[in-house]
């Protein structure tokens, strides 16, 4: 009886164990992670708040010179993520590969899960940004610099839309799906830790347990607390200016418009504090209920524009708008603009002030996002996951930016708001846009509709990152006795947040995330790879017959 030939390929690594500690305050999660996680942020928050000044000087240096040195890696990166999740998607045979085992069946339906996955992934902003971003660029865009249109005219409207899905599409879900799947598919096929390191076990093997796997995990973890941030500073802004707009207080702003301190302290307290005790009840109940609830308010919301205000003009813009898109997404994902004479100059300046920060943004985002992602996907394939993750919360956005902002560039078109939309800051112009559109009663109700909304999807966004920061530090255990850590986070996310806002406003918030986001970019780059090669080298193994997950590796395993 001859021996069976050995597989040209063996069955993938099933075991990734990460040292834990198992007693004390620490028990349960890798020192080596969480204490200089610790250690890190807090020196960030006490440098931010005693040394305010010098704080602030050599933030804006590193920005600069990190805008200029890597704008064009940030672009050909988020382009190749892009490329990566559709291609895993389109072949039939990685497509039907499934993250989990065979036979799993999702967790959540896919109302819950949609609900989740655009809460957590961009509600914030969109409130922000979806009167913000149209305005702005119909104001200034790379057609308005290069001369073609003119700005705030009927033809600066096109481009316009095209720059803001450029933005909110694609490009922010295909970071976010390839970071989830590529930490999903080790996680739940394999039974390797949900944590950033075990996304790259197929390039380095059990390498990742030690002092590399923890630095992966310490720049994944200050890298989402960074990107966090941002979204909570740009919320915080926006509640504040929520506030003022029902009539609480001329405390609550400062001359210039901006929130006040107190105003930052106050909103903070109030926001942290409630997604702290969400947190605490766990993702299968404080968020769920929270994002169900997200998106119901955000419907309302949508329809309101949808109905009263400019519903036609929004739904023309959307179409057009996502014709132009699709038809310019590969040449615009790839534009890299260039220094030279006042109007390069002007296109580089605009292309650092929006598609770098954004793309810089969704990478220091995409530790929380793409893990809290993994752990809502399990049991589904890899063409549903990435069709799903990419193309509906895209769309999404793109009906809300088109309705919303479409209403206010309509209003500012026909000569209705007069300057009251595109002249106030951009935390305030959802609720101009809605005190030009409403009576003063219905806009009141409306607007504290909008800070409702914002408290929401505040609490989700955070109360998510608290959970997946502390997933990260316990080796991927994310139950437990965690509750004084998580405590912590909620408090270090607070006063990140609170002085950094304090000491330069957003602007300081988004130089920092920036700077934050460029480590964990050479990760992510690492992390496509690796994904390409676990599903490449499974679908190798299943020709040759060599079991492809943890629990079929351990069916034909010999009884001990």
């Amino acid at each position: 009886m001859t021996d069976k030939p050995e597989p040209p390929v063996q069955p993938p690594l099933i075991e990734l164990p990460i040292e834990t500690a198992s007693r004390g305050f620490y028990d349960g999660f890798s020192r080596a992670v969480a204490i200089p996680s610790k250690v890190i942020v807090s020196l960030l928050i006490m440098w931010a708040i005693f040394f305010p000044v010098r704080a602030n000087q050599t933030l804006e240096a590193a920005n600069s010179r990190i805008i200029a040195s890597f704008a064009g890696w940030y672009v050909y990166l988020v382009a190749f993520l892009m490329l990566a999740c559709f291609v895993l998607a389109i072949v039939p045979q990685s497509g039907r590969l499934r993250i989990g085992n065979a036979d799993e069946k999702p967790e959540f339906g896919r109302f819950s899960w949609f609900a989740m996955l655009f809460g957590a992934g961009i509600g914030i902003g969109m409130l922000t940004y979806s009167t913000g971003e149209p305005l702005s660029h119909f104001a200034n865009n790379p057609e308005i610099i290069r001369g073609r249109v003119a700005a705030e005219s009927v033809a600066a409207v096109r481009p316009a839309y095209t720059y803001t899905f450029l933005h909110w599409g694609f490009a922010a879900w295909g970071t976010y799906a390839l970071v989830g799947l590529a930490i999903g598919y080790v996680a739940y096929r394999r039974n390797l830790p949900l944590t950033v390191r075990s996304a790259l076990a197929p390039l380095f093997g059990l390498r990742m347990s030690g002092l590399w796997g923890h630095v992966i995990d310490i720049v994944a973890v200050v890298a989402t607390l960074l990107g966090v941030a941002v979204t909570m500073g740009l919320g915080v802004e926006q509640f504040v200016a929520g506030l003022a707009r029902l009539g609480f207080g001329d405390w609550l702003l400062d001359s210039d418009g901006s929130a006040s301190a107190a105003a930052v302290v106050v909103a903070l307290a109030i926001l942290v504090g409630a997604s702290t005790l969400s947190a605490l009840s766990g993702v299968g109940r404080g968020i769920k209920w929270l994002s169900n609830l997200n998106m119901a308010l955000s419907a309302l919301l949508l329809a309101m524009f949808l109905i009263v205000g400019s519903g036609l003009y929004g739904l023309q813009v959307l179409g057009v708008g996502l014709w132009d898109y699709l038809r310019t997404l590969v040449p615009n994902s790839l534009t890299l603009f260039e220094s030279g004479g006042a109007i390069g100059d002007a296109l580089v300046q605009w292309q650092l002030d929006w598609s770098v920060f954004y793309w810089a943004w969704w990478i220091a985002f995409a530790p929380f996002v793409g893990m809290f992602i993994a752990r809502i996907s399990r049991g589904r394939s890899i063409r549903e996951y990435v069709f799903g993750v990419i193309l509906v919360p895209s769309l999404m956005c793109f009906v809300w930016m088109a309705l919303v902002g479409g209403t206010a560039i309509d209003l500012e078109l026909r000569g209705i708001a007069g300057g009251r939309i595109l002249d106030t800051g951009i935390s305030d112009q959802l609720y101009a846009t809605l005190a030009v559109l409403l009576n003063p009663a219905v806009a009141m109700i409306a607007s504290g509709l909008v800070v409702i909304l914002l408290l929401t999807y505040l609490i989700t966004s955070t109360d998510s990152a608290i959970l997946i920061v502390n997933t990260i530090n316990g080796a991927g255990e994310s139950e437990g006795s965690r509750r004084r850590h998580i405590l912590f986070w909620g408090l270090a996310l607070a006063l990140m947040v609170g002085s950094m806002l304090i000491l330069g406003g957003i602007d300081a918030i988004r130089i920092t995330m920036i700077i934050g986001a460029l480590p964990f970019s050479f990760v992510v780059a690492i992390m496509a790879v690796a994904i390409l090669k676990a599903v490449a080298f499974d679908l190798r193994r299943s020709r040759h017959g060599v079991p492809t997950t943890a629990q079929a590796v351990e069916d034909v395993l010999p009884e001990s």
